[in-house]
């Protein structure tokens, strides 16, 4: 266990962003799920709309530090993509 005040305030610190980051990082993933949901029903316009939601979640986890740019490029790519396939 810590002894020095500086110690004991970055434990707290700590605690408090890695909850902050997980709430975060379980809301993003939860869009996700969302949208791969919508796409299962086959339902076009709803997977438009929910596609906004999803790429707003990602990209603000992105800017957050939450998850690295790239894979935010490349996860939504990806679901860019099936996206494209439904609507054709």
């Amino acid at each position: 266990m810590a002894n020095h005040k500086s110690a004991l305030k970055r434990i707290r610190q700590s605690e408090r962003r890695r909850k902050r980051n997980q709430h975060a990082r379980s809301g993003m993933r939860t869009q996700v799920k969302r949208f791969m949901q919508t796409l299962e029903d086959g339902d076009a316009e709803a997977a438009q709309t929910q596609f906004r939601l999803t790429e707003r979640s990602v990209r603000r986890a992105a800017s957050n530090g939450l998850i690295p740019k790239k894979r935010a490029d490349r996860q939504l790519g990806r679901l860019a993509r099936r996206l494209n396939a439904l609507s054709q």
